[in-house]
């Protein structure tokens, strides 16, 4: 494929990756505000419905690796928008009839996760595949801060679709962005898969990604990091509404534009990641993200009157920017380190683990937040953080300037980086 040929597919790559996001960044909004004003739902279905939108990650999560190797990216990428496009129009359309309850809604978020799963790990192994090695950091850090722009944008534009349509009627914008992405992607070129005249069996295949991940000396640690902040991420999608809306008494304009915030600690992040990994080393910024991300998760929660609106919109600004700083420098060493033909599975392996701690934080929450209230049980999350930067310093990557050091020395024979089979 020449240049001009892969700037053509990324960028129509890209325009079908923000298009969904800007939709769901919307509908991130109407969900939990349906959810909240028009089912009144308590703290613990909050909790499930948060599960249930990343719960997939524990139960395909491993095989999704597996899936997308064997089909081509075009068509599941493709078929993942139409199903998530379906699912959220069906809230709509219950609620018009009158039978929309908090199951459907939980029903809905899990359809969603489901395809959220095979379509990002699709995504995160296209990517390579049209980028050259020494773009894909830029190229990474250009979706992250497309994400945190979305980020920014969506969520302000939710609530005041909410306000202006109402929670339920909003959804239908979330929806029709997946018919655009699944339109735009349709565009892409097909992959053809060189199938063998006989796969190994799926479930050799997946040991051998599980293997190559959990026994890497800089991949491990990397994963259980990220795995202890979607934990408490999982807890914030939860109850971030509805300390909002509960505790802080914010109107839906006012939530959208509080949790919209966010995305203003990843667009700088973004932006700032390769000036960062520069000037630090990519191995030294993941530890200073990991405690970036602590500090911000203890402000969140604090004060009371408008200086908490303060406090929750400061700390969730400083606790996405070292979210995204890790993200993004973890991803490209995974782009780069990992085998070609193992690329999906290592992606699946550490989505499986890290993002399946998402719906595990969500219900957590949901059963704290009863008696301990949103706030208090915001504060126990952001004590647990601290694990994240543990495990990188007592791993490894604390010796490491950057994280390919590690590779440098392993081919200089030094240290071999993986045990295959141990």
């Amino acid at each position: 494929m020449h240049v001009d040929e892969r700037a053509g597919v990324f960028w129509r790559w890209w325009t079908a990756g923000t298009t969904s996001l800007v939709g769901s960044a919307v509908g991130a909004v109407a969900l939990p505000l349906t959810a909240l004003t028009v089912l009144d739902a308590s703290a613990w279905q909050m909790g499930l419905i948060a599960a249930a939108s990343y719960v997939a990650w524990i139960v395909i999560g491993l095989p999704a690796g597996v899936i997308v190797q064997r089909l081509p990216l075009r068509g599941t990428q493709v078929g993942a928008d139409l199903a998530r496009a379906v699912a959220v129009a069906s809230i709509p359309l219950a609620w018009w009839w009158g039978q929309l309850t908090v199951t459907h809604l939980v029903v809905t978020a899990l359809v969603v996760s489901f395809a959220n799963v095979v379509f990002d790990v699709a995504n995160s192994t296209f990517l390579p595949s049209i980028v050259e090695r020494e773009q894909l950091q830029s190229r990474n850090s250009l979706t992250s801060a497309t994400h945190a722009a979305t980020l920014l944008s969506g969520p302000s534009l939710g609530g005041l679709a909410v306000q202006a349509l109402g929670a339920v009627p909003t959804l239908l914008v979330d929806s029709a962005s997946y018919l655009v992405s699944a339109a735009l992607l349709r565009t892409l070129p097909a992959r053809r898969v060189d199938a063998p005249e006989h796969w190994p069996p799926v479930g050799e295949l997946i040991r051998e990604g599980w293997r190559y991940v959990a026994y890497h000396p800089v991949m491990g640690p990397c994963m259980w990091a990220a795995t202890a902040m979607n934990f408490v991420c999982g807890a914030q999608f939860a109850l971030h509404p509805l300390y909002l809306v509960r505790d802080l008494h914010a109107p839906a304009g006012l939530v959208g534009v509080l949790l919209a915030v966010e995305g203003v600690g990843a667009l700088v992040g973004a932006a700032l990641t390769t000036w960062i990994t520069t000037r630090l080393g990519s191995a030294r910024a993941l530890v200073a993200a990991g405690f970036t991300t602590v500090a911000g998760a203890f402000l969140i929660p604090g004060g009371t009157g408008w200086p908490a609106y303060v406090a929750f919109a400061a700390g969730s600004i400083v606790f996405s920017l070292g979210t995204v700083v890790l993200s993004v420098t973890t991803r490209t060493y995974r782009q780069i380190a990992s085998p070609p033909e193992l690329l999906s599975r290592v992606m699946a392996t550490v989505r499986f683990v890290s993002w399946g701690a998402i719906p595990v934080g969500g219900l957590v929450a949901g059963g704290l937040a009863g008696p301990l209230g949103a706030r208090a049980t915001l504060f126990v999350f952001a004590a647990t953080l601290i694990c994240a930067p543990l495990v990188l310093l007592l791993s490894p990557v604390r010796r490491l300037r950057d994280l390919t050091d590690h590779d440098r020395d392993r081919d200089q024979g030094r240290r071999p980086a993986v045990t295959i089979g141990r």
